[in-house]
């Protein structure tokens, strides 16, 4: 591939396009507060319900399966990775999980609440699609663009994903308002529509970046060998990167930080519903909402990073993330939420933006093995995640409620500001 061309980059920057649907429609707007309707349809309205037998709170429940997904990708990132980089079969892995993901959330079309245990594997196996796919896509970003351009193309990147996701968000809005108007039985048989479109954009769409980058097959036969490569190469990595100092401490320090970005993230529509009483129609217009600024904070965020730095830029965006868990612990009404909504999108672009360009610059210049560089980073994000949401769900069952849940994440992204505090960033030396 040629390094800086548009057209690779367009078609590199379409897979948000595709991809942030599900993200953002499914995963954040939609599927947790359809979920909790659901399943207090089906079991009662205490929110508890039986899953292979076992009692457990459904939120609670949602929150494990959440980690657990995360957890399996984490396993398998050091073996995919390993076998990628040595196949030279990048691609061939993202085409693989698009589809794994893209089938399990159409598949979510035939979850109706008392089938909570397929509707619990699908959802897993869509999150492992989704995170999986994309620890392949990033890895393209070193290899088709140069250093200096990597905050502006990964903010592009983002920014068409947000405009994607809100342009089937205002589709999905309408279909779940007007639910009889398009021939629907009601909200639900519409929203249950919108998990079969989602996916049928994510799959349809993935192929404009499908088609444009390229594999470099190196022919090599996988062996016994090479199904442990990828945690040699993750060895390799972390000892590559623990002979820069700074390196390590910006991943740590993303470390706890996205343990509270991701989480809160990911089960933010379960607190709206649960703690603040938002239906499905007012949890996308809240996400609609996000979107539109997230759109401005990718580019927000990459201008603060050229003028002052990804350091400062980093910074300003944890900060905000603490005030954000601070107020939602705080807020009683909708109104209130609908603010705290758009204060969150306008760090939620800019610091996923900002923290992959910036361990793109800190990847060694020399290095042919970006799957694993970025294997080393999104192990290092999924585990946070797992972390993240394992700490919620317990929190939330021990106390009874997800404020003090939302509240304890401040404790890691005070952590995390602390440890970039004391990082440098400013060259790829750092």
């Amino acid at each position: 591939m040629i390094l800086d061309d548009k057209k690779t980059i367009n078609a590199w920057c379409s897979y948000d396009w595709a991809n942030s649907v599900y993200n953002l429609i499914v995963t954040t707007a939609i599927f947790p507060i359809y979920y909790s309707n659901a399943t207090k349809a089906a079991f009662g309205e205490d929110g508890m319900v039986s899953f292979f037998g076992i009692q457990i709170d459904s939120s609670v429940l949602y929150s494990y399966a959440i980690s657990f997904s995360f957890l399996i990708a984490v396993i398998l990132y050091p073996i995919l990775s390993g076998i990628a980089d040595y196949r030279g079969a990048k691609k061939a892995f993202m085409r693989f999980f698009t589809y794994l993901g893209s089938i399990a959330c159409m598949g979510l079309y035939f979850f109706d609440g008392a089938n909570i245990e397929l509707g619990i594997l699908l959802a897993i196996t869509a999150s492992i699609g989704y995170a999986s796919s994309v620890v392949f896509y990033n890895a393209f970003l070193p290899e088709i663009v140069s250093e200096s351009k990597m905050d502006a193309v990964s903010a592009k990147g983002f920014s068409m994903g947000y405009i994607g996701s809100v342009l089937l968000l205002i589709v999905s809005l309408v279909l779940v308002q007007m639910p009889e108007t398009f021939g629907f039985d009601g909200a639900g048989a519409a929203t249950k529509f919108v998990f079969l479109m989602v996916g049928l954009w994510w799959f349809g769409f993935s192929h404009i970046a499908l088609s444009k980058l390229e594999d470099l097959p190196t022919k090599n036969k996988i062996n016994s060998e090479v199904l442990s490569a990828g945690f040699r190469e993750l060895k390799k990595v972390f000892l590559s990167l623990q002979t820069r100092i700074n390196s390590i401490r910006f991943l740590s320090s993303f470390f706890f930080y996205s343990m509270g970005v991701q989480t809160v993230m990911l089960l933010a529509p379960l607190f709206a519903a649960n703690e603040i009483g938002m239906e499905s129609a007012e949890m996308i217009i809240v996400i609609l909402i996000i979107q539109l600024v997230a759109i401005g904070g990718a580019y927000l965020f990459a201008r603060i990073s050229i003028w002052k730095g990804n350091k400062v830029s980093i910074m300003i965006s944890v900060i905000v993330w603490i005030a954000i868990c601070i107020m939602a612990y705080l807020i009683q009404d909708k109104t209130a939420f609908y603010g705290l909504a758009a204060l969150l999108g306008l760090v939620m672009g800019g610091i996923q933006s900002i923290s992959r360009s910036t361990y793109s610059k800190l990847i060694p210049e020399d290095t042919k093995d970006t799957a694993s560089y970025f294997s080393f980073y999104d192990v290092t994000e999924k585990l946070a995640i797992v972390i993240g949401t394992l700490t919620y769900g317990t929190i939330l069952n021990l106390t009874g409620t997800m404020r003090n849940s939302i509240l304890f994440m401040t404790l890691f992204f005070g952590v995390g500001l602390l440890i970039l505090f004391f990082t440098r960033l400013k060259d790829k030396s750092a």
